[in-house]
This record gives structure tokens, C-alpha cells and sequence, in this order.
């Protein structure tokens, strides 16, 4: 009986020792987890790691696991025994701020663009006809014979193409670490570019692997009934490398009037603005300025009553310079361009650097040589 009492006590405080022991893993527990709660508030309330400013908790782990611990990138570590306050001790190695966007100097692009006629195809083969004479027409009486009138005839247009193109290139590590969008920056320099190389194309271009500008087509001094097609008109100012002394403002009004009555609706002056500068000082006999400022917002300057567009790439007044257009250039000049710019990111050709190759191909031309006039700053 003794024996089997002593079996139940031994039990009993078994039983007890094992509730004590679960106790103090409870207890155990619970501290550890206010100690993790603990160093969780710590690392969330400690600055961020450099460049993971202003994101999430889980974002500054992810950095510093990825950047440090994985990659050995020092991005944000602690060093007590180093101070940025002089280079020598470490301020070469604090990281600097980089303005996330870059200021660059704005080049001037030609707005020829937005006055011509611009079509898009799906092939470099695009050809526009030009009828050049109408089809005539004559009287006769009620019963009279009518004999068979003339048939104007057609000119084919095949505007020059070329290939506009930039392959720049950066390395795999600067686009790795470089505080701004490299890539997007390098998209909108392209862009720029070549809306830069296709405005001097459109006014000076050569014709071979590019646009033909308006300003290389040869001119004359015939007016549109004995000029050949194709050949622009121009009017001279009666001296060389300027406007005459006297009435100047007359041989602007001169190239208004040689353009027909139909093409002068919608049709500007272009020049540069080096060119305009003179010509806004230009007054009539009364005294009244010959260029007039917008009426409002949105709305451009004329003069004699025409919008003036300034393309830096017409040339300066020099001796025999055609530095002054006027025209309707949506009826006289065509830009034909198969697509949009394209840019393709290639990081496989010549490791380990990123080409981003663009590519535009596009073309121009004078469709109707009697909807442009030039100035010629000659004598004759």
C-alpha cells in the first residue's frame, strides 16, 4: 500500500516539474518576443539605408540583404570610426545627392515640321503627283461644236529618303548606379537630336540619304508662267547683302504679292531670328511698326499680316543669301516618314555596355514650286 502511494506522489510532482518547465518557456517566450518587438521598432525607426530613402520597411531589408549582404555594396552601413566631415576621414565615400533630373542646354529645332505637309507611310516608296497647268476650258453657243480641250499634265514627287540614326552607349554599371533615369534621359537627348537634324534637313538638306531642302532647289527670277517646275522663284532686294537704304519694307511686300491669291491663304514667313531682329524694326512712312505683336495667347505675331516662323537654320543676310522664305508650306513641301522614332535597348552586342540604338527613317521634298517665294539678298 506504501509503495503504491509513493508510485502517485512521484507522479504528482513529475506532473509539477513539468508544468513549472512549460512555465518557464512561456516565459521564455514571451520575452523573446517582446526582445524581437523590440528590435523591430528599433529598425523601423532608424533612418533609412541610402538609396532606399522614403521607401518601406520591407524595401530597406531588401537592400540591405541584396546590396549588402549578398553584393558587398557598403550602401548605408554604419562606420562609427569614420566621419564625413573632412575626405581624407571618409567624406569621399559619403554618397553625393545627384538631382534626379538633368538641365541641359535646349537646342534649336527647325519648326518646318509644323507648317508642312507631313504624311506617314508604310513603305519608302511614297510618290505624289503634281498636275501643273489645270485643264482648260472655252465658250461656245448653244448648238456650237465643242472641240476637245487640253489635258494638264502630271509631275511625279519622290520625295529623298534617309536614315536618321544614334547608337550612344553606357555602361552596365552607370545604369546600375547612377542616381537619375539614364535611360529616359538618353531617350529624350535622341529625341531632341533628331528633331534637330530633321528641321536643317528640311530647309538645307542635300537630297543624297537624307530630305532635300527648300533652300537647295535651284531658283530664278522668272515668275510662275515661264519657270520651269521644280525651280523656285526668288526676289532679289536690289543690294547685295541687304535691304535697299530707303523703303526697305517695299521688297518684303514684293514677295508677299509674287505668291498667287490662293496659296497666300495660310501661308507664313520663315527666317531666322537674327534675320528677324532687323526686319521688326522696320516702320512705314507714319511711323507704324510693320511687325504686330499677338493679340493674345496662343495667337502669333504677323507680319503684313502673315504668322513669321522662326527656323534657326535659314542662313543669316550675307551677299547672295536666301535668308527669307514666304509661302503656304503645307501645299508646297512634304515630309514623308514611315513610323515614329523607334529605340531599341541592346545590352548583348558589345558587353558590357547598353546601346540604345534609334532609328527614323523619313523624307523630304517640294512638291509645288509656285507655293514658296524666296528673298535673295543680291542685287539681281
Amino acid at each position: 500500500m506504501y509503495e503504491v502511494k509513493a508510485d502517485s506522489l512521484e507522479q504528482s510532482f513529475d506532473v509539477l516539474a513539468t508544468n513549472d518547465r512549460i512555465t518557464t518557456l512561456e516565459t521564455d517566450v514571451s520575452a523573446l518576443k517582446g526582445q524581437v518587438a523590440a528590435v523591430r521598432k528599433a529598425w523601423a525607426e532608424r533612418p533609412a539605408l541610402d538609396g532606399v530613402k522614403g521607401m518601406g520597411d520591407d524595401a530597406a531589408r531588401i537592400a540591405f540583404t541584396d546590396h549588402y549582404l549578398r553584393r558587398g555594396q557598403e550602401m548605408g552601413v554604419e562606420l562609427k570610426s569614420l566621419s564625413g566631415a573632412t575626405g581624407a576621414s571618409g567624406g569621399y565615400a559619403v554618397p553625393r545627392e545627384i538631382d534626379a533630373v538633368i538641365d541641359t542646354m535646349l537646342k534649336a529645332s527647325s519648326p518646318i515640321r509644323t507648317i508642312a505637309n507631313v504624311v506617314r507611310t508604310g513603305s519608302a516608296g511614297y510618290r505624289k503627283l503634281v498636275a501643273s497647268g489645270g485643264t482648260p476650258s472655252g465658250w461656245a453657243s448653244e448648238t456650237g461644236a465643242r472641240v476637245e480641250t487640253a489635258t494638264p499634265s502630271f509631275t511625279e514627287i519622290a520625295p529623298p529618303w534617309g536614315e536618321l540614326y544614334a547608337n550612344p552607349a553606357a555602361s552596365q554599371a552607370m545604369l546600375d548606379d547612377t542616381a537619375f533615369d539614364v535611360e529616359g534621359w538618353l531617350a529624350g537627348e535622341i529625341a531632341q537630336e533628331f528633331a534637330r537634324a530633321e528641321g536643317a534637313a528640311f530647309v538645307n538638306g542635300t537630297g543624297t540619304n537624307q530630305p532635300k531642302g527648300f533652300l537647295t532647289y535651284t531658283t530664278s527670277a522668272a515668275t510662275d508662267a515661264t519657270r520651269a517646275v521644280g525651280t523656285l522663284q526668288h526676289l532679289a532686294t536690289g543690294v547685295s547683302a541687304n535691304f535697299a537704304a530707303s523703303n526697305p519694307q517695299d521688297a518684303l511686300i514684293d514677295l508677299v504679292q509674287a505668291l498667287k491669291a490662293p496659296y497666300r491663304q495660310g501661308a507664313a514667313f520663315v527666317m531666322n531670328s537674327t534675320t528677324l531682329a532687323r526686319i521688326r524694326k522696320f516702320k512705314t512712312s507714319d511711323g507704324a511698326f510693320l511687325w504686330q505683336p499677338a493679340l493674345g495667347e496662343g495667337q502669333p505675331a504677323t507680319l503684313l499680316g502673315y504668322p513669321v516662323v522662326e527656323a534657326e537654320d535659314m542662313p543669316d543676310i550675307s551677299a547672295g543669301s536666301l535668308s527669307i522664305a514666304f509661302g503656304n508650306f503645307h501645299l508646297g513641301y512634304v515630309i514623308a516618314e514611315r513610323a515614329e522614332t523607334s529605340i531599341l535597348r541592346d545590352p548583348y552586342s558589345n558587353k558590357p555596355f547598353v546601346h540604345f540604338y534609334a532609328v527614323k527613317r523619313i523624307g523630304g521634298a517640294v512638291t509645288n514650286s509656285e507655293a514658296i517665294k524666296l528673298m535673295k539678298f543680291a542685287a539681281s
